[in-house]
């Protein structure tokens, strides 16, 4: 009788061990994810250039130089995205920044008003020449946090602006000026304001 139950059990973790292995593709630990359509994940091997980098590193990297390129000058344009209008226009000294960036992150590893430590894992930062340590990750740009609902700038001049979103306004930064037919706002009170066509 125990014989039969022992039996019945192996039967039973037979059928699963086969059901578990029908599912893989020959190779148990290499098993395929699969969509609900019956299409299989897939892969692809990246060429990357003579320096090793895909086409995305290269834009972050060359993005990060021309925003830090010392006397760098950009043209901001705020546009309507119900007409199309060119409702603000401003040069940018260096680069746009959003209201949510900061030198040193928003939180770091605390229990009851005591410092949690290395065990808690994280990444330690200096507060206040003190190490402490925060589940945050500093950005490329050398900066903590996230896009927020204004940016900042100051323009060729060193006019400081300071823009709220509305009505979904479309922004767009460029190195060169557009051709544009008109602008509702011009920030600019000399030459380098955008040309326009007439």
């Amino acid at each position: 009788m125990v014989m039969l139950k022992v039996g019945k059990l192996s039967l039973v973790a037979l059928s699963v061990i086969a059901l578990t292995l029908g599912g893989c593709d020959g190779d148990s630990g290499n098993q395929k994810v699969k969509a609900a359509s019956g299409v299989s994940q897939t892969s692809v091997k990246v060429q990357t250039d003579p320096s090793g980098m895909t086409a995305e590193q290269r834009n972050v990297r060359d993005r990060l130089l021309m925003d830090n390129k010392p006397g760098s000058i950009k043209h901001l344009y705020v546009i309507s995205p119900l007409s199309g209008q060119v409702l603000i226009y401003s040069t940018v000294k260096g680069k746009v920044t959003s209201s949510g960036k900061r030198l040193s992150p928003r939180t770091v590893a605390a229990q009851d008003g005591k410092f949690v430590g290395s065990d808690f894992g994280g990444i330690p930062v200096s507060i206040a020449g003190m190490t402490r340590r925060t589940p945050e990750v500093l950005e490329d740009d050398g900066t903590y946090g996230e896009s927020v609902p204004y940016i900042y700038w100051w323009d060729a001049q060193g006019r400081y602006h300071q823009h709220f979103f509305t009505e979904g306004q479309i922004i767009h930064v460029s190195d060169q000026p557009l051709q544009v037919k008109s602008v509702v706002l011009n920030l600019e009170t000399n030459s380098t304001s955008p040309p326009t066509d007439k």
